[in-house]
């Protein structure tokens, strides 16, 4: 996904000059990726944020928010997926979605 660095430049009303220190400083935090690309027959960079952000939509799908179980569960108050199945099958469901996330950004 990302943005090109001129597009970014022109939704921030920023010259070149201006994004392009703004954006070697963000990469030297390690905030952002670039990637040289081809575009229109120039040589530009898509720049890529390396921190993802949660939301609620990531978290409200949690099993042990509304388990059934939570009261006759031995493990309650300690949410370890070696002991729950249904935490272990929503936390792979999660690392699947970032391989599908990831792969889709190269």
């Amino acid at each position: 996904m990302g943005i090109l660095q001129s597009e970014l430049w022109r939704q921030l009303t920023a010259d070149s000059r201006e994004g392009s220190r703004a954006i070697l400083r963000l990469e030297k935090k390690g905030l952002i990726a670039r990637k040289k690309e081809l575009h229109d027959g120039r040589w530009t960079y898509r720049v890529f944020a390396k921190r993802r952000y949660s939301t609620i939509d990531s978290i409200v799908d949690i099993p042990c928010a509304f388990c059934d179980l939570v009261g006759n569960c031995p493990q309650a108050w300690i949410m370890n997926p070696n002991k729950c199945e249904n935490l272990t099958k929503w936390m792979q469901g999660l690392a699947e979605s970032a391989k599908a996330v990831a792969k889709s950004a190269e």
